[in-house]
Order: structure tokens, then sequence, then C-alpha cells
């Protein structure tokens, strides 16, 4: 499965795409941790995690490399998990910091938001983060999400307490910002 925006291709991650997913799963920049760990994830754990999966037509979650489309390098990945069928999922997404601030996150962000929405037909998408991360805030916001939850103090990192948040995209928001698109399911009373 790939999925194409307007700077990115989405696609199935790869043995090969590890050593990055790994990396950047390690940075404690790029990453919503709850606690300065420091993490410890190797390209082996990823590899091992990738190679056991089990086939399933019933998959509720996937985890996608962005590929940038002018160069064909591997910028970071997507991914959705807990999708309840039809009603709900969570998202996150790590971006090399490379390509902080070329629009990449946010095209891959909207390309996943149309599949989770457009194919799967879900209800709502959230994500986690945490008040120390102002990018990840500001990009959820570009895609229409709203900030739902807010965990006071429950995040400790970089000997700083941060507050947990919880962000939410409802399925009418989402239409109502991409009105070139057909909302076909109906409307829940």
């Amino acid at each position: 499965m790939s999925l194409e925006g307007k700077l990115v291709v989405l696609r199935e991650e790869r043995r090969e795409d590890q050593r990055l997913f790994a990396d950047l799963r390690n940075d404690l920049d790029t990453q919503a941790w709850p606690k300065g760990l420091p993490p410890d994830y190797t390209e082996e754990m990823h590899i091992k995690r990738l190679e056991t999966r089990e086939f399933s037509y019933e998959r509720d979650s996937a985890r996608l490399a962005i590929v940038e489309k002018a160069s064909g390098r591997l910028a970071g990945f997507v991914s959705y998990t807990g999708e309840q069928h039809r009603l709900s999922a969570s998202i996150g997404i790590v971006v090399s910091r490379e390509f902080w601030g070329t629009g990449i996150g946010f095209d891959a962000q909207e390309v996943l938001l149309g599949f989770l929405f457009d194919e799967l037909g879900l209800r709502e998408v959230h994500l986690w983060t945490h008040s120390g991360i102002s990018k990840a805030i500001a990009l959820a916001g570009r895609s229409g999400f709203v900030e739902c939850i807010r965990l006071r103090e429950s995040v400790f990192k970089n000997g700083r307490l941060l507050d947990g948040v919880v962000m939410s995209l409802l399925r009418e928001d989402y239409y109502a910002r991409h009105t070139d698109k057909v909302d076909r399911l109906p409307k829940v009373a």
C-alpha cells in the first residue's frame, strides 16, 4: 500500500527503514515520551517487530514510512494504532530534523488523515503529545485538531514538569476543512 500527497509518499515500512526509525524513537526531541528515559530502542528490535507481525485482514494499526517525493529520501514515519472499526484511532508522526519546517510533516499527516476518514470511515482521530513540543501541537492544530484533554504536570522531561496533551479531530471537522471531499457516511444523530 502507498498513499501519495503533494510532497510525500507514505508506503509500508521496510527492513532498511528500521535504522532511521530506531534513531528517531531514541531522540527525545522528536518523541513525546512521558519521561526522560533515555530510550534504548535498537535497529534489531525494530526489525524483530517488523518481521514477527502476523498477517491479518483486520489490521488495527500500521506504521508507514514517509518518503519525500522530490528526492526519494526517507523522512520519518506516521502511524495509526488502536483502530476501532469505524470509530477511532490514535495517530503519531515523527519526522527527521532535516525535514522540519519543509511541509513534509503536515503533508504526511494530511495524507494519513485522508486515509483514515475516507477509506476506514473513522469518526474520530486523536493524538497524544506534551506541552513541551509546541511544533507537534501547532502541526496538529493546522489539520484541525483541538485539545480535548490536558493532564497538568503529568510529564517529567529534561528536569521539568510538563502537561500531557490529548488532541482530537472529528470527522465532521475534517470534512468542513476539506470542502473538495464528500463525506459518504451517514451522519450520526
